[in-house]
């Protein structure tokens, strides 16, 4: 299941499957943290997502279910926002450290994880 996993991974990335040099834990383990990161860029989009939508009063939050899912998306994203924000300029209404921290992780993802420590296993 592990291999197929990681051979599906190796699909998506555009990489052959064949072009393994050897196995083991750190290749799977590697394509985890890309999907984890991948996850994680998501929580940003659903974060700002939510709070457009609870500032045009289309959702409301004294909703328990609105309430949670934007508690628990603010938990997630805040350590990583608050600090982008603190050197960000302040340019009104607009915020774009979402947008900062989505260019972080895509490359950490990309060059990072995928580029630079998957390089040793393809050939």
């Amino acid at each position: 299941m592990a291999q197929c996993f990681i051979y599906l991974t190796a699909a998506t990335v555009n990489l052959s499957c064949s072009t393994f040099k050897r196995g083991g834990v750190l290749p799977e383990l590697l394509v985890f943290v890309a999907y984890c990161l991948k996850l994680y860029m998501w929580v940003f989009v659903l974060d700002a997502l939510l709070s457009w939508l609870v500032s045009f009063n289309v959702l409301n939050t004294r909703s328990q279910v609105v309430y949670v899912v934007g508690t628990a998306l603010q938990r997630l994203t805040r350590p990583v926002l608050t600090p982008i924000r603190r050197y960000t300029p302040d340019l009104g209404g607009i915020d774009i450290s979402p947008i900062i921290a989505i260019l972080s992780l895509v490359f950490i993802r990309d060059v990072v994880v995928l580029g630079w420590l998957m390089r040793p296993f393809f050939s």
